[in-house]
Order: C-alpha cells, then sequence, then structure tokens
C-alpha cells in the first residue's frame, strides 16, 4: 500500500476512535501524579493556576461553539463511525481563517487540562500526542474533501491555512449563528471538559494528601455540567427543540 494510502486508512480509523484517546492521556497523567517529586512539589499549588487551566479550556470549547453555530447540516460533526461526512465545503466564518477550527478547539481544550498538574513535559508530550494522531485525520480528511470537491477545494487549501489561523481571511459566515444547534451537538464536550479537571483535582488530593477531598468549586462545576449535559440530552432526543432546519 502507497505511503498516501496508508495515512488516509491510519487517519480514517483514528478519526473513529478519536473519542477514546483523551482516556489514553488521562491515564498518563495520573501515572505521572504518582511520581514521589510531583508528591513533594504539588504541596501549596495555588488556587489561580487551576482558573488559567480552566480558561484555556474554555477558550478551545469556544472556538468550538463559533465553528459550529454557524455551519449547515451534514458537516462539522462529531460522528464516529460512518467515517467522513461533508455534504458542502465550509469556506466561510471560522472556516475562512483556518482549516481545521474544530481540532484548534480540541487543542486548546486539551493543552488546558494538561497543564493543569503543572508537569511541563506532560504538557509537552500531550502537544506532540495531539499533533501526531490529529495529522493522519487531518489528512485523511483533505484527501476526502479534495475528492469531493476537487478544485473548490484546492482554491480554498492554496488561500487558508491548516492550522493556526490567519484573521485577515476573514468572510462572513453565510448562516446565522443558531445557539439550539450549539446546544444541540456542544453538550458533550463541555460535560468531559469538566469531568477532566473534577476528576484530576480529586485524585490529585487522593496521591498527594493521602485522602479523599471533593474540592467545592469543581464539585459545583461538574454537577451543574452533568446536569445540563442530562437535560440536553433528553431534549436532542426526545424532543424536537433543539432541532434546527438545514442545521
Amino acid at each position: 500500500m502507497a505511503l498516501r494510502e496508508e495515512f488516509e486508512r491510519t487517519g480514517n480509523w483514528l478519526f473513529r476512535w478519536r473519542s477514546y484517546l483523551p482516556l489514553a492521556v488521562l491515564a498518563a497523567m495520573m501515572a505521572a501524579m504518582l511520581h514521589p517529586v510531583y508528591l513533594v512539589e504539588r504541596q501549596g499549588r495555588p488556587d489561580w493556576w487551576g482558573y488559567l487551566c480552566l480558561a484555556v479550556a474554555a477558550a478551545g470549547l469556544a472556538v468550538r461553539v463559533a465553528t459550529v453555530g454557524h455551519v449547515p447540516k451534514g458537516t462539522s460533526g462529531r460522528n464516529t463511525q460512518e467515517g467522513q461526512v461533508a455534504a458542502v465545503l465550509n469556506t466561510t466564518g471560522m472556516y475562512s481563517v483556518l482549516r481545521h477550527p474544530l481540532y484548534l478547539g480540541n487543542f486548546l481544550m486539551w493543552m488546558g487540562v494538561s497543564m493543569f498538574p503543572r508537569i511541563w513535559w506532560l504538557s509537552a508530550l500531550g502537544a506532540l500526542a495531539f499533533w501526531l494522531y490529529y495529522e493522519r485525520i487531518m489528512f485523511a480528511e483533505e484527501e476526502f474533501l479534495r475528492r469531493k470537491f476537487g478544485e473548490a477545494y484546492l482554491r480554498w487549501a492554496d488561500s487558508t491555512p491548516a492550522f493556526f489561523p490567519r484573521l485577515r481571511g476573514w468572510k462572513q459566515p453565510e448562516l446565522p449563528f443558531s445557539v439550539r444547534s450549539v446546544l444541540r451537538r456542544e453538550y458533550p464536550g463541555l460535560l468531559a471538559m469538566v469531568a477532566c479537571f473534577w476528576g484530576l483535582d480529586a485524585f490529585e488530593h487522593l496521591a498527594v494528601d493521602r485522602r479523599g477531598y471533593l474540592d467545592p468549586f469543581w464539585t459545583v462545576a461538574f454537577a451543574a455540567a452533568l446536569a445540563v449535559f442530562l437535560v440536553l440530552r433528553l431534549l436532542k432526543h426526545k424532543t424536537a427543540l433543539l432541532t434546527v432546519e438545514g442545521r
């Protein structure tokens, strides 16, 4: 098999299982947090660091919201089993300044969580793992788009960077922002993000202090995110309140 086809095949496989990669990263983070050096240096960590990490992750979620709120149906989905899907080629809004805005959002969310333990090399390894993993996925997606949209895709790709935004290329989105579309599609990411912080903080107290402790801030945040998740999931699957025509 030619290397190009191998990259695409691997990228499509990673695309289907991309939701489970954070579990492996979290396991590695917890193992690192049990190292004796970390157990000593953790003493007295300022609370503001956790809030800073949350802000970085929330910025990633905001990038996803700004993207998903304008896209039409059949694009930028969370599908994991069907493979690549693209009813149209998105070239406006966030897609006018970079080709993979959702993955930029994922990266910021990932980095916010990986920064939380304050282990610099863990954040560096997390960034490297993200790039190696998602580079194949981006390659597979672009091969799919190249075949489906041809010259239109090539013109857009030639003028739009893949991952690092070029703001001067901004084009107004073709569709107005839809809050209902965002609520229908992004609630799992909100819960996953907050659950990571809550779980890591609880694990940290267990490892360092040798006792179970649930920080009030993270516990309230997790409970709120879980409530939002359950309500929006119910509305999505049992009602049409979050359905928007053409989205």
